[in-house]
């Protein structure tokens, strides 16, 4: 598949994310050996290839094999496509019947309706996988006597880094399209994908890729998980299916994201203009004299969340656009910050923003997820780690968090402070460790005990990087800083 993808010139990222593990008791399998030998079979369906040989390798620690391949010779051996041919081709057997493409379920009932009545006969089929209610309910709705062998469970890979890595690369918006060749292999998509946090990021990113189905079993599968499904294979077969991507996933990614940015252009943006600012009117604020310890007319209260979630205007914002758009958008930044300092009648307004754009300049991958906070896709946990995170320029990695706080400075009354903020070193440091939040900072801890080289290496980037970051706000307007310690 890969050397297919290069050879059409993709950038391929292939992923396993099933292996097949045989049963160690397979009862089953001994009593079907049983029968062949004594004639109690008539039809046997084979599945896959890879079942065959598993179920060959199960009945020669009790049988002799030619013995039951000769037996097994005089039956009528019905193949779900070109695999189990094959492997029976080695065997030295010849099937009755063989399901043509796309080798599914439903092509297997039509060749026995067309060429092997089943009517009752005793009819064993080797199942892979799952069972498939569906195939059983058919045969037996035909009136044969169905026995089933299963031959292996689906697990996940030892190793799922690879298939971790394709579901954040998917995730972070970094895929042009994402090719399903198996249903189980679906299904372990999104498992994994919602052990990592990631499913609902994931499944978003799917709305602006091209997503290709194998065949109607997998667009099935997508379709009972609510996922899109942009073309399914003519044949399924890896090559034609890969050429066939080639050709139609440039017109299919035009389209998908045409449609996404009309959708998501449907938010009004006031714009703002950036003004020149004088910091003399705030002296005389309540606010500022409080941080400078100063007299002051009364005592400011300093509240939590001004934009508030219980504000309609903030409310009808967000539910246009996600919470990182909202950051990254210097123009309704500044609305809803400006909207809440008004409505309150605050005596200082605070930026909207958040302490973790900062380690998403890193490179670290950040998305919110609703009910979970924020998610970082790929966590801190090595010196080489932290070696690698990106190196940024504040008025650069994070010029929209600039941008926001000019057009909010010069947006606000002249006697309002504006407060810009970051997070501590060590809170901001805690959450790319641990990937989300922590109640006991486990990953955190490990890493400073166990590794206190990259703990120091990693407190030492936040440091510098956090003291860049705040000059640069107060350069752009900020009248104060926040920082934000767990």
């Amino acid at each position: 598949m890969e050397s297919l993808l290069v050879r059409h010139g993709a950038r391929a990222l292939v992923a396993p994310s099933m292996r097949e593990i045989p049963y160690e008791v397979n009862r089953e399998a001994i009593e079907f050996a049983r029968k062949v030998l004594v004639g109690g079979v008539d039809i046997v369906i084979l599945m896959t290839g890879v079942g065959t040989r598993f179920l060959l390798q199960v009945i020669e620690q009790s049988f002799n094999r030619d013995e039951f391949l000769k037996a097994l010779s005089s039956k009528t051996l019905v193949a779900r496509g070109p695999k189990p041919v094959a492997v029976l081709r080695e065997l030295g057997l010849k099937p009755s019947a063989v399901a043509p493409s796309p080798n599914t379920w439903r092509e297997v009932l039509t060749v026995l309706d067309q060429q092997v009545p089943v009517k009752d006969k005793k009819v064993f089929v080797q199942e892979y996988g799952a069972i498939n209610e569906e195939f059983i309910a058919g045969l037996q709705s035909r009136g044969a006597h169905v026995i089933r062998v299963p031959v292996y469970r689906w697990a996940l890979p030892d190793d799922i880094s690879l298939l971790r890595k394709a579901i954040v690369e998917v995730a972070d918006g970094q895929a042009d399209a994402v090719l399903f060749t198996n249903a189980t292999q679906l299904e372990h998509v999104l498992r994994v994908a919602a052990e990592e946090g990631l499913e609902a990021s994931f499944r978003e990113a799917l709305e602006r890729v091209a997503v290709g189905s194998i065949g109607p079993v997998v667009t099935e599968t997508l379709q009972e998980h609510h996922l899109p499904m942009d073309f399914q294979a003519a044949e399924s077969i890896m090559g034609l299916f890969v050429k066939e991507a080639a050709d139609k996933v440039p017109a299919i990614l035009e389209r998908k994201r045409a449609v996404w940015a009309e959708n998501h252009r449907s938010i009004e943006v006031k714009r703002y203009p950036i003004k020149p600012f004088s910091a003399a009117p705030l002296e005389q604020s309540a606010f500022m004299k409080a941080c400078k310890m100063e007299k002051s007319p009364y005592t400011p209260v300093w509240l939590m969340r001004q934009a508030g979630r219980y504000m309609k205007d903030y409310r009808e914002v967000r539910a246009k656009v996600s919470f990182l758009e909202l950051c990254k958008n210097p123009d309704l930044a500044c609305e809803v910050t400006v909207t809440a300092q008004e409505r309150l009648n605050a005596d200082a307004a605070i930026i909207f923003s958040d302490i973790l754009l900062i380690a998403e300049a890193m490179g670290v991958g950040l998305e919110y997820s609703k009910g979970d906070g924020p998610l970082i896709h790929r966590p801190v946990r090595t010196l080489a780690d932290v070696q690698g995170l990106k190196p940024i320029d504040p008025k650069v990695s994070l010029g929209f968090v600039m941008a926001a706080l000019q057009k909010t400075r010069s947006a606000l009354k002249p006697n309002i402070p504006l407060i810009g903020f970051c997070g501590a070193p060590f809170t901001v440091a805690s959450y790319m460790i641990e990937g989300k939040r922590s109640e006991n900072y486990l990953q955190t801890k490990m890493l400073m005990y166990k590794d206190p080289a990259a703990w120091n290496a990693l407190m030492d980037r936040l440091a510098s990087d956090s003291a860049a970051y705040i000059n640069a706000q107060i350069e752009s307007g900020a009248g104060a800083i926040q920082i934000f310690d767990s």
